[in-house]
């Protein structure tokens, strides 16, 4: 039988047993790069100055499932993969992946006569699953890569196997390429990867990867477009220590992050740039609400990092709502003229260069850099004695009290209903919702969910009145002296201008009972 690995220890293969099987747990950290980089990679001290484990070698992998892709919707995968003259059985069961880091349990095996045996797998769920439904298994996607691997020993105890895979994905005769870089622990601590990856990505535009070879295989096998990844529900629970909490929280965020940063760079979806800077706000709202049992280093480094993260990716979104929800209506109303048509092509320009600056900085080294940089840090954050024995409830209903304070204050100063002043109340509602979002599962479900949807229709009708009166400025700058273009810009306002007093008449007194009626997270 394979042994089992205690979860505690080191990452690596055991001895393979005398049936041929053996049971590992890896732990690994993916990165993407651009093919084009693949040399500056090879040329990296890390890498030229490694010595090698094996030649390079070209592995084909083909992955098994029911026509039904069952295997899939049970997050475990089958499949054999030939090197050369040997082949191989490989079983793996579901990964939780964060930051790029995923950790996997894993059966491998010879795969002797062309058939599939899943009798020396020691988990009895695992195995009862496969043999239920080795019947109907047939191919659905293969893998081919060339793979160079290198030994890398940074310091005593250390050792890591760096894993240049360079090849493509193939499914239903469709092609798409892969170039990834795998760091696997053979021996220390998980941190090792990460202060690795980061060294790596000082000169090097390396992206950690959440995404599985098989993940990608499926979906080009289903013909399923990439879509925009959304803020999942909180995972927190009264156990935890403020700083644990955060930690998940990190991560969720984190994970939102990679996903969408990975789909802007392919997609031109407007939606996958708004979601990575929903991530990235979300982040930076996380900070603040855990802040006071954070450490302080800790809060100012990403409090900056994260702004810089964000910096220069919204003027393509911003744009997108322009064109969607102040010129587009007046313009379909019917009675729109040349100028407001020229306004809206303007308005298309200007937002395709900056998608394409947007793109460009996506696919810099610099954020690469700081996705790994943040998983670095939130793995090594630690609780002191005095936060990690903190009640998470008590000091949930805390921060969120002072968030609606805060929101209180920016509601007395909007009292003149000054654009700016609006929409600095609208981002101290943001950060509440987000809070509440996040601290869910510590309060009262039902009442919680009532007063976060009502602070999101009040967001809501708050982000248009913003989104108008940005558009307005900026429309009035376009038009210049061209009379014209001022006219287009008049009639676009006008258009807007019946609703805009209506909504700013109410938009106060609609707020009041939930900044100072009853709050479902007091006692």
């Amino acid at each position: 039988m394979a042994r089992a690995r205690s979860p505690d220890s080191p990452s690596g293969t055991y001895p393979m047993t005398t049936d041929g099987t053996t049971m590992s747990h890896e732990i690994e950290l993916k990165l993407t790069l651009p093919t084009k980089a693949l040399p500056a990679l090879r040329r990296h001290p890390l890498i030229a100055d490694a010595p090698r484990e094996g030649r390079a070698c070209t592995l084909e992998n083909t992955y098994f499932d029911t026509p039904e892709l069952e295997l899939r919707e049970r997050r475990m995968a089958v499949r054999t993969r030939k090197a050369g003259s040997r082949w191989l059985q490989t079983v793996k069961c579901a990964a939780e992946s964060t930051g790029g880091l995923s950790s996997r349990p894993e059966w491998e095996q010879p795969f002797a006569n062309g058939s599939f045996d899943f009798s020396a797998i020691d988990r009895d769920d695992v195995r009862s699953r496969l043999e239920s439904l080795l019947p109907r298994l047939v191919p659905v996607f293969t893998t081919r890569f060339k793979r160079e691997t290198c030994v890398l020993s940074p310091r005593e105890g250390v050792r890591v196997l760096a894993m240049i895979d360079n090849g493509s994905i193939e499914a239903n005769g469709q092609s798409r390429p892969l170039c990834e870089l795998e760091l696997e622990l053979v021996e220390g601590d998980p941190r090792e990867l990460y202060a690795l990856a980061l060294q790596l990505a000082e000169n090097l535009p390396l992206t950690p990867e959440n995404v599985s070879k098989a993940e990608r295989g499926y979906r080009l096998f289903s013909n399923h477009a990439l879509r925009p990844a959304k803020a999942r529900p909180s995972r927190l629970s009264a156990e935890q220590s403020p700083v644990d909490a955060f930690r998940i929280i990190g991560f969720d965020c984190l994970s939102l992050w990679q996903a969408n940063e990975s789909g802007a760079r392919e997609s031109d979806d407007p939606e996958f740039i708004h979601q990575l800077r929903v991530a990235l706000r979300r982040l930076r709202s996380a900070l603040r609400l855990f802040g006071p049992a954070l450490p302080a280093e800790f809060v100012e480094r990403w409090s900056d990092g994260l702004k810089e993260a964000a910096d220069g990716l919204g003027a393509a979104r911003d744009l997108d709502v322009m064109l969607a929800e102040v010129l587009s209506p007046g313009a379909e109303s019917g009675p729109a003229d040349e100028a407001t048509q020229r306004l809206i092509a303007m308005a298309v320009d200007r937002r395709d260069r900056e998608k394409t600056a947007a793109r460009e900085q996506l696919l810099a080294a610099s954020h690469g850099r700081q996705m790994l940089a943040l998983a670095s840090d939130l793995y090594a954050l630690q609780s002191d004695s005095l936060v990690k024995s903190a009640n998470l409830t008590t000091f949930a209903r805390l921060q969120l009290t002072q968030l609606r304070k805060r929101a209180r204050k920016r509601y007395g100063a909007a009292a003149d209903l000054h654009p700016d002043k609006l929409h600095e109340l609208r981002v101290s509602l943001k950060r509440l919702r987000y809070g509440i979002e996040f601290l869910l599962p510590l309060l009262p479900e039902k009442a919680t969910v009532r007063f976060a949807n009502d602070i999101a229709d009040i967001q809501e009708t708050l982000g248009y009145l913003n989104d108008e009166a940005v558009a307005r400025t900026r429309l009035k700058a376009w038009a210049g002296k061209d009379p014209e273009l001022r006219s287009g810009a008049a009639f676009v306002a006008g258009w807007h201008a019946p609703r805009i007093a209506r909504l700013r008449r109410n938009i106060l007194p609609a707020l009041e009972p939930i900044l100072w009626g009853k709050a479902p997270w007091r006692r």
